[in-house]
């Protein structure tokens, strides 16, 4: 039974993936979601229904438009798999279904703000704009322990980035900023803390293979939202284990 309800989740996280792949495309350049279907960018065709279904249709198509043979970004695959399997670890993660409807829409803004920010390396005020009264209600619902450590959570997330703005104006933008204090309010101070030091982690190590590979220059901008992501995620699944670990290893 668990069995057909992780794939249940998954088939629903990778519809919602290529969802997510429309709302990050669109958001920052102010596109009307009533458009219609997606369209190539190369030669603007808007794409089939069949050409629309997750993953399969990136495989069949072997990754180009079916039109001009334009290379479809494989971003758009891997972001639709990414999501299914997130989905699912919700589903096993979760105590109750407050938690869950929480946790699948902390998942969702992370997907998107991944998007925006590696595609435009922007992360939009709508989107933060919407997701707040989602997250304010849940915290209320499913409060954190002391209740009030989702207030120093949003505290902590803002100061953490408005310090290294206030050091360096080049170093963090005022989105990176507002994203960490949206997350503070779910997760709290001390997974804060853990989920800035991973995404510096998490920063540094990919930063580093994609500059020796050539991907990325020395000095050019390269956005720090999704490794926020990717620490917001670790936490969020793993952040009692991982502070329980830290302190451990100087206590004993």
């Amino acid at each position: 039974m668990e069995i057909c309800t992780s794939l249940i989740f998954f088939l629903i996280g990778i519809i919602f993936g290529s969802f997510f792949m429309v709302v990050g495309i669109r958001l920052p350049q102010k596109i009307s979601f009533t458009r219609g279907r997606s369209r190539c960018p190369s030669c603007s065709c808007q794409l089939a229904w069949y050409d629309n279904i997750p993953i399969l249709s990136y495989i069949f198509l072997k990754g180009r438009c079916r039109k001009c043979r334009y290379k479809i970004p494989f971003l758009y695959p891997l972001t639709e798999a990414f999501t299914g399997s997130l989905f699912v670890i919700c589903y096993l993660y979760a105590a109750s279904p407050s938690e869950l409807l929480l946790s699948l829409i902390f998942m969702s803004l992370l997907i998107i703000i991944i998007i925006t920010d590696l595609c435009y390396m922007l992360i939009p005020n709508k989107l933060l704009s919407f997701f707040l009264p989602a997250f304010i209600f849940f915290r209320i619902l499913e409060p954190l322990d002391p209740w009030w450590n989702s207030v120093a959570g949003g505290l902590a997330g803002f100061l953490i980035i408005f310090i290294i703005i206030l050091w360096n104006q080049q170093g963090m933008g005022a989105g990176d900023m507002k994203l960490m204090a949206l997350l503070g309010i779910v997760l709290g101070p001390s997974h804060m803390i853990a989920t800035f030091l991973l995404a510096c982690i998490s920063g540094a190590l990919i930063g580093s293979i994609l500059l020796y590979l050539g991907f990325i220059q020395r000095n050019n901008p390269f956005p720090f939202g999704p490794f926020i992501a990717i620490g917001a995620i670790l936490t969020y699944f793993l952040g009692e284990d991982m502070i329980q670990w830290y302190l451990n290893l100087f206590i004993t």
